[in-house]
């Protein structure tokens, strides 16, 4: 069961086209499939029964035993904000008297006791984050809290409790919370950017767009880089922060190019590598920050898309000088390019 899981899970850290994944994708695609190498039968519906009713609301799959509900999983499609459904889900459990309860997108996946006290929030115990977590990590909390023998034995329940009240939870999270600070910064999200933009215009009067807030931040994450912190490309040799500065061009493998804009750099960057690199170069579908990718062939997954000339491809534009020299270093070092062959040229150099 372990090796066929983490095989699974691996696969799906690799599949460029899982962030176009609809709700009943992600149930046949990703979801079932976890199901079935956890032990579970799906087409054995007094196991894995789908649409089941609670009162004149369904819920998309009930696991259970001997005729006896154990556990609830509400699906939502891939990138779906699972926020915004955690009450309904919590809400059905506990008229139920379920003790377990899954809400997940296929990438994220929310694990509750609902029966708990407290808020829905303090009931959820466990997040499983496919796509940022180690695979093996993955596989060991998938069988401890949704594997068919620990789910009908309650086991899970049982696990799920012990991780609850330990000890070990708060020392984790005071360990984690640092490198999860470095990411938000190193590749900020949305929501931060807007929240830092609305305080500023609070307080000043004018409010920045999204791309001074994102240097700004690009800026602290490059100060407090120490070497505890999640590494960075900063974190190579010639550490240089590029917050505010105008480049004139860079060299690449010792050729230099003439570029008058931080955008032109990655598209220039990307001219290069498409046209030795053809064949391959849907490999740039596997570049992924935080929350979005970086390339997709759906403009809709990215803030400000850019379409590249002659692919169905299209790269997010709407970065920090920082992040754009980050990116153009992955993107030339994913066709076989040491990322210190690329060489940028600035105002100040």
């Amino acid at each position: 069961m372990k090796d066929e899981l983490l095989k699974l899970i691996n696969k799906f850290k690799k599949n460029k086209d899982i962030f176009k994944f609809g709700e009943e994708a992600t149930k046949q695609g990703i979801v079932l499939r976890i199901l079935k190498e956890l032990g579970w039968d799906f087409f054995n519906i007094s196991e894995v029964q789908p649409e089941y009713s609670v009162g004149n609301q369904k819920v998309d799959y009930a696991l259970g035993y001997n005729g006896k509900i154990k556990a609830f999983i509400e699906v939502k499609k891939v990138n779906e904000d699972l926020e915004k459904h955690q009450e309904q889900l919590l809400n059905y459990a506990f008229k139920e008297g379920v003790k377990l309860a899954i809400l997940t997108n296929g990438i994220s996946w929310w694990f509750y006791l609902p029966l708990r006290e407290g808020s829905w929030e303090q009931r959820k115990f466990y997040t499983i984050e496919i796509l940022d977590q180690k695979s093996g990590d993955i596989v060991e909390k998938f069988e401890e809290f949704l594997s068919k023998d620990n789910v009908i034995s309650d086991k899970a329940v049982e696990n799920a409790e012990k991780l609850y009240n330990s000890r070990q939870k708060i020392t984790l999270i005071t360990e984690t919370l640092p490198k999860a600070w470095d990411k938000i910064i190193s590749e900020p999200d949305k929501r931060l950017v807007e929240i830092l933009a609305e305080t500023t215009e609070r307080l000043c009067g004018h409010k920045p767009d999204d791309r001074i807030v994102e240097e700004f931040l690009g800026k602290i994450s490059q100060e407090k880089s120490t070497p505890k912190t999640m590494p960075t490309y900063s974190e190579t040799q010639n550490v240089e922060d590029f917050t505010e500065k105008s480049i004139i061009g860079f060299t690449l493998r010792k050729k230099e190019y003439q570029v008058n804009s931080w955008r032109n750099l990655l598209m220039s960057i990307i001219e290069i590598v498409l046209t030795t690199n053809r064949k391959q170069f849907e490999k740039v579908l596997s570049l992924k920050g935080r929350k979005r990718p970086y390339f997709s062939k759906m403009p809709s997954e990215l803030r400000e898309p850019e379409k590249i000339k002659d692919t169905d491809i299209y790269v997010e534009t709407n970065l920090s000088a920082n992040s754009i020299v980050s990116l153009s270093k992955k993107v030339i070092k994913l066709f076989g390019y040491d990322e210190n062959e690329l060489i940028i040229h600035t105002k100040e150099s």
